[in-house]
């Protein structure tokens, strides 16, 4: 399961997440790491865009994490790979880990409960940051080749 921010315009306009630029990059990466979209769940905290594509109002978050709780109750997914800071302070706020920024704790596996099931917990970059920085593409990269480790060790790729 990957979660993220907000739907941007074109996943807005489309209604499917992660279909612009960011979205194209996303599937880069679930390949080099053995998956597609039709091998995993790829949502986000806010199910709407945010006006003039601001970041999300922590009542919005509130709002909203139900349907999320709702959708990680339905798939209990194994791992749950958290794309930028939205979506990774949502997710510790809900196993009980502080968080001060995606930079300290990304590329990292936390093993955790949520919702009544063990998961792995995997923080990394949004996709959307690769576009802007070329230190963050790489990073990225470089957090999904982790990712791939861990889950042909688990024998799940």
């Amino acid at each position: 399961m990957f979660i993220g921010e907000a739907p941007g315009y074109w996943e807005d306009i489309k209604g499917k997440p992660f279909v612009g630029a960011a979205g194209k990059f996303l599937d880069t990466l679930l390949s080099e790491i053995g998956f597609s979209r039709q091998n995993v769940f790829i949502g986000n905290i806010l199910k709407c865009r945010p006006p003039r594509n601001r970041e999300p109002l922590p009542d919005e978050i509130q709002k909203c994490a139900p349907y999320l709780d709702s959708q990680i109750r339905i798939i209990q997914p194994k791992y749950i790979v958290t794309l930028g800071n939205y979506s990774t302070a949502y997710i510790f706020s809900k196993v009980a880990l502080s968080f001060s920024g995606i930079t300290q704790i990304h590329g990292k596996f936390y093993e955790k409960s949520i919702l009544g099931n063990r998961v792995t917990i995997f923080p990394t970059f949004h996709p959307a940051a690769s576009l802007y920085s070329a230190k963050y593409k790489e990073q990225l990269i470089r957090d999904f080749r982790t990712l791939r480790h861990e889950l042909q060790h688990k024998r799940l790729v």
